[in-house]
């Protein structure tokens, strides 16, 4: 499994892609000061968000974070308690599933098993009404988009996983709607091919230049597919940003934590030079070479960094100037292939530096109960305060 880090990285059509950025841009969906109860629990807690056309957007967070009920009451599926959902300007108060112009693709697949696919993805159209003739130009138009031409009289139990969830997405998709919602949909998938899905979905949404929004518990799956992720925690936003921003930059310890493998080490503020900040902590003095955050001396504070922004040496080994050096025992690793991941024993704490693989060896340089330093550059480090 490689490093987070990873699927952080956006590149092609999609760097150029930021709506959000834009003062004058006017959001497709909105989530205004949105509020949902179940009897006494608070599943969303006074929510505001915007979702920007032909955006492929993540709701990010563990069961029970509320973002299966945020999906579902821009589905229609559920109402706010307070608060309203907007589409395109539009009020969605009253409106009932079937009106509105989105179309959800569940994690189950929910697909009629005495129907062929051919029927399985007709099936909205007919109970809309519409012509034979436009039916099955559009199931057709489906069928291909999805690489599923020649299973058209099939039955659902006759096809893979995979053939199913491309079933589960053509049925979405053959109603053209404004937004689809999609609800764990590789979650039934093998790793294979729900990595080679994920980059399908991307590609699809491009070239149809639809918008997307994914509930997913899977960052990986967030991090690779999503212009934009909503990382959230207890029925709130704990953040909104690129892969890459939520990645290098997260806002709190519970989103570093979330993101990816990080190493975190509390401590207080000693020194501040304009951006640049001295946190003392158990392990020595460590140098943040820049924040965005206003900081005092005496603050408490943590400092955390990822495991691939590590360097691994040697106890006897003089590491780079001007990088904090912690100093420690190997205590495990983790061969994973391309990478191998150490866990260091700090005297109690543990902390973890990724090593690429890059040539063929016969054993580790450095092996379990050596002693060993990490270097991590100022560069590397994120001060977190919240």
């Amino acid at each position: 499994m490689e490093p987070p880090e990873h699927g952080a990285a956006k590149a092609g059509p999609r760097a150029a892609f930021a709506p959000w950025d834009d003062p004058g841009a006017t959001p497709l969906v909105v989530y205004d000061r949105v509020t949902k109860r179940f009897g006494a629990e608070t599943a969303v807690a006074d929510l505001s968000l915007a979702v920007y056309e032909r955006e492929f957007f993540a709701l990010l967070g563990p069961s029970g974070c509320g973002k299966s009920t945020l999906m579902r009451m821009l589905a229609g599926f559920e109402s706010p308690s307070e608060g309203r959902v907007l589409l395109a300007g539009e009020d969605l108060a009253g409106v009932p599933p079937h009106l509105r112009p989105v179309n959800m693709m569940f994690q189950s697949y929910a697909l009629f098993p005495h129907m062929s696919v051919e029927k399985n993805i007709a099936f909205g159209l007919a109970m809309e009404g519409r012509p034979r003739d436009e039916i099955v130009a559009r199931v057709g138009e489906a069928l291909r988009m999805v690489k599923l031409d020649g299973l058209a009289a099939r039955k659902p139990h006759q096809l893979s996983g995979g053939q199913r969830q491309r079933v589960a997405l053509a049925r979405a998709l053959v109603k053209r709607p404004k937004v689809l919602l999609l609800d764990e949909p590789l979650g039934a998938l093998d790793r294979k091919l729900r990595e080679e899905t994920q980059f399908e979905l991307m590609a699809l949404q491009e070239r149809l230049g639809l918008t997307f929004i994914i509930v997913t518990h899977d960052q990986d799956e967030a991090m690779t597919m999503a212009t934009r992720i909503a990382v959230m925690d207890k029925g709130r936003l704990a953040q909104i940003d690129t892969p890459r921003t939520i990645y290098e930059a997260p806002a709190t310890r519970y989103v570093a934590d979330f993101i990816g493998d990080i190493n975190c080490v509390e401590g207080k503020v000693s020194g501040v030079d304009g951006i640049r900040v001295t946190v003392s902590t158990a392990l020595g003095d460590m140098v943040v070479a820049e924040t965005s955050e206003a900081v005092s001396v005496g603050q408490a504070v943590a400092v955390a960094w990822r495991p691939e922004k590590t360097r691994l040496l040697p106890a006897g080994e003089a590491g780079p100037q001007g990088v904090s050096m912690l100093a420690g025992t190997v205590a495990d690793i983790g061969y994973l292939g391309d990478w191998s991941t150490y866990h260091v024993d700090m005297g109690g704490l543990r902390l973890k530096a990724a090593v690429a693989n890059a040539v063929r060896r016969a054993e580790d340089a450095i092996a379990w109960g050596d002693k060993a330093r990490l270097a991590v550059a100022p560069e590397a480090l994120i001060l977190l305060v919240r």
